[in-house]
């Protein structure tokens, strides 16, 4: 059993966090423009066609951005806000681009959820 010196002495050392938003350089979004727009098929159990866009961002790097919604009217040179967060069936799409503010339009047919798709509260007639 260890003495109270060596306790002392040896104590662990913490794991340091492995940062896997490496392009965003720490900043919570980043301005980029859209290089190339193309459609990737998720791993294994499931099936579909994710929007995805090739973007530049303002550091000069290039990653993949998903675009969350149903439709879009992004177009190569489109200005877009990328954040951080991973699509889980889209190996290497690591950020996601936000609906609703530079050119990417938000998705107008949503009730629920809208902050994460920028749409405003509809207009209730009385």
């Amino acid at each position: 059993m260890a003495t109270s010196n060596q306790m002392g002495a040896n104590t662990r050392s913490k794991k340091k966090k492995k940062n896997l938003k490496k392009a965003l350089l720490g900043c919570p979004q980043k301005r980029g423009v859209c290089m190339r727009l193309l459609t990737r098929s998720p791993k294994k159990p499931n099936s579909a066609q994710r929007r995805v866009a090739k973007v530049r961002l303002s550091t000069k790097r290039v990653i993949f951005a998903h675009i969350p919604g149903e439709g879009h009217n992004l177009s190569p040179f489109s200005v877009v806000l990328v954040r951080g967060g991973n699509v889980r069936d889209l190996p290497g799409v690591r950020y996601k681009t936000i609906r609703g503010v530079k050119d990417l339009a938000p998705v107008l047919s949503r009730t629920n959820g809208r902050s994460k798709y920028g749409t405003k509260r509809p207009k209730v007639h009385t």
